[in-house]
């Protein structure tokens, strides 16, 4: 936690992502006397082990709750989230399970729901030992191989089962449900996310709005950091 301002928001990782990991440059550059900022580490994520991770059909659900208690629990009753990827799909459903919590949100790299072609491209990433060591190195410094080899074939099965069960729906009842202001942010050369989850997003999350990085692809506030955390600190700092 960083930063001594009167609007908390709360930073909520990507897949086996962590605070540090997936969000140093707003840990690092975001407005500290006008915002407070919380890293979050997902149970059996980061540091939040032990547990291990789980992926059972509500798993989204779990860390929407764990991060309400959390930030009530440190003495915020109200507060803004900043979502990415797995994070963003968890912020929804906070967003939409507790508005009388969240004063706005900010999302990027997200879906409400997954399809045949997006469960392809991430079966594709099933063998970690075919990624490249750039992005499989800070994974394994944190988490070991085994580990992180188990807990990523676990949420490529975890995925799979919205596809199963649930015909791909993952959160679209919660993003109806959203009441919140709310940021769209996209990277258009994303390809983990497909422009059609932006799309529905915008057209199912009542009055929110959307920016687009032409070039940007799945990291688009790593990439970009200060534009991101300009637009971000706009957005939530804007009456």
């Amino acid at each position: 936690m960083v930063g001594t301002g009167d609007h908390p928001v709360l930073l909520m990782p990507g897949a086996l992502g962590s605070a540090m990991t997936d969000f140093a440059p707003q840990l690092e550059k975001l407005d500290r006397e006008k915002l407070t900022v919380v890293g979050w580490d997902p149970r059996g994520y980061g540091k939040s082990r032990p547990p291990d991770r789980q992926f059972g059909i509500n798993f989204f659900h779990q860390d929407a709750a764990d991060a309400a208690a959390l930030m009530q629990k440190i003495g915020f009753d109200k507060f803004s989230l900043a979502g990415w990827s797995d994070g963003a799909i968890t912020a929804i459903i906070l967003a939409g399970t507790y508005p009388q919590l969240v004063r706005k949100m900010v999302i990027w790299g997200g879906n409400a729901y997954v399809t045949e072609e997006d469960f392809g491209m991430y079966e594709a990433t099933r063998d970690i030992s075919n990624w490249s060591e750039r992005m499989r190195a800070p994974m394994i410094n944190m988490y070991g191989e085994e580990y992180f080899r188990k807990t990523w074939e676990g949420w490529i099965d975890g995925i799979m089962q919205f596809l199963h069960q649930r015909k791909g729906d993952i959160c679209k009842t919660e993003a109806g449900q959203v009441t919140c202001p709310t940021f769209i942010l996209h990277g258009v050369k994303d390809p983990m996310v497909p422009g059609f989850h932006p799309d529905y997003l915008h057209k199912h999350i009542k009055g929110s709005r959307r920016h687009d990085f032409p070039d940007g692809k799945h990291n688009i506030h790593l990439r970009y950091a200060d534009e991101f955390n300009k637009l971000m600190e706009d957005f939530l700092m804007e009456s």
